[in-house]
């Protein structure tokens, strides 16, 4: 007897494939085969695939580009700090080596028990954003105070809200789309408190991401899109009462960055010269003069100005076409999972993750109005880093799939 699982509810956006099966460790507790095939209780006639290899090579990539951009980009910095000029990319080999424990732990972890944190984790990160902000815990940079220090680590609490708000949301959208669910009405306030808490530090690019992962789990649940629209008109209206004095300005210089060269158009202009300097071949690795303190924040931000002089059109090239490959790779993991959850899990790390390398590389191009975000798995920022490969980790055990046996298991005729 097989057991075939309903995909998903009608109304979201991932229609059900009736060709495949699907298996889960409840089912095969009670008795998958029943003992037709002489296997027995206990005998597995199921397969557990290995995770996506393709992806692993993708984010792979991004992480080998990301230390090497580091080290070329951190090492004048580290030298004008008086530091040695390793420093940068010692550091995030130390977090990176927390990330890929990390990834391995999620990998292996049943993403279908991660429910059981729908709440718990977002609090969590909920409490950090307070210690942030009325402790002396807080650490303050560049006129911005997003950053706890406990100790020798220094963490970014607003990184941590990425997987909590996709977790908390995938896991109750899963169960139906509708926005008056009084069940959601707590993850709203959670919602809401990180959302202001984010906003007083300020973390403008944070919201708008966190805000539109909410958006898209909404939708590829089956929500209306007539409500994404009508919230997006409102967000618009209020626009101009939320930003604050320094993001006007910021706007303004995007428009036309010369008004403001030597102060609130600066970074985008240097970052253009990285752009042109580069050419379509690059002026070669660790060649780039931008980051000798013409571009600030070389190693974080706006690395991929550098990466853009040192290795031209064909180096963002081949950066942009890696994160459409792990945006395609994500969404065949998603369509692919066998229950609703996981699709939504899947889909809220890829978009995030997409959107937030979208962001960093428009930013940094003046596509769009410069704000502080950064480039997953290569700019420098542990935080990013670790939260990164912790969500890749989590992708990683939804694209395992367990796949049933050609034939089922028997045991060997005594002879």
């Amino acid at each position: 007897m097989y057991y075939q699982r309903n995909q998903g509810r009608s109304d979201n956006r991932f229609p059900p494939n009736p060709n495949r099966r699907s298996f889960d460790n409840a089912e095969y507790r009670e008795g998958y085969d029943g003992g037709n095939s002489g296997g027995g209780r206990g005998q597995k006639n199921y397969i557990i695939s290995p995770p996506d290899k393709t992806l692993i090579w993708i984010i792979g990539a991004l992480i080998v580009i990301g230390m090497m951009a580091i080290f070329s980009a951190g090492s004048p910095r580290a030298i004008a700090e008086g530091v040695n000029p390793v420093f940068f990319t010692v550091r995030q080999l130390a977090w990176l080596a927390g990330g890929i424990v990390g990834a391995m732990f999620f990998a292996n972890y049943d993403y279908k028990k991660l429910r059981a944190f729908t709440y718990q984790l977002p609090i969590f990160v909920l409490i950090l954003l307070l210690l942030v902000q009325f402790t002396p815990l807080g650490h303050t940079v560049n006129e911005a105070k997003r950053w706890l220090v406990i100790g020798p680590l220094q963490l970014q609490p607003s990184e941590f809200a990425k997987p909590a708000i996709i977790l908390m949301f995938a896991s109750l959208f899963a169960n139906n789309s509708r926005l008056s669910d009084e069940k959601k009405y707590p993850a709203y306030f959670i919602f809401g408190a990180c959302l202001l808490l984010i906003y007083k530090q300020p973390n403008l690019s944070m919201m708008i991401l966190l805000t539109f992962t909410f958006g898209v789990l909404y939708y590829m649940a089956g929500g209306a899109f007539k409500n994404l629209m009508t919230a997006g008109a409102v967000a618009l209206a209020a626009l101009p009462f939320a930003i604050r004095g320094y993001q006007k300005q910021r706007l303004l210089v995007w428009l036309d960055p010369n008004k403001d060269p030597l102060n609130a158009g600066y970074n985008i202009i240097q970052s253009l010269v990285a752009f042109v300097e580069g050419g379509f071949f690059g002026v070669g690795f660790g060649n780039s003069k931008q980051k000798l303190s013409w571009l600030p924040e070389g190693h974080t931000d706006f690395i991929f100005a550098v990466i853009a002089e040192e290795f031209g059109f064909l180096g963002c090239f081949f950066i942009i076409m890696l994160f459409a490959m792990f945006l395609h790779r994500s969404f065949i993991i998603a369509s692919r999972s066998p229950d609703m959850f996981g699709k939504l899990l899947a889909i809220g790390i890829a978009f995030s993750i997409g959107f937030q390398a979208f962001m960093n590389m428009a930013v940094a191009s003046s596509f769009i109005p410069a704000t502080g975000i950064p480039l997953p798995f290569i700019s420098y920022g542990g935080s990013s880093l670790l939260v990164s490969l912790c969500m890749f980790g989590v992708l990683l055990n939804i694209s395992k799939k367990k796949v049933q046996r050609i034939r089922p298991y028997a045991k060997k005729a005594a002879y």
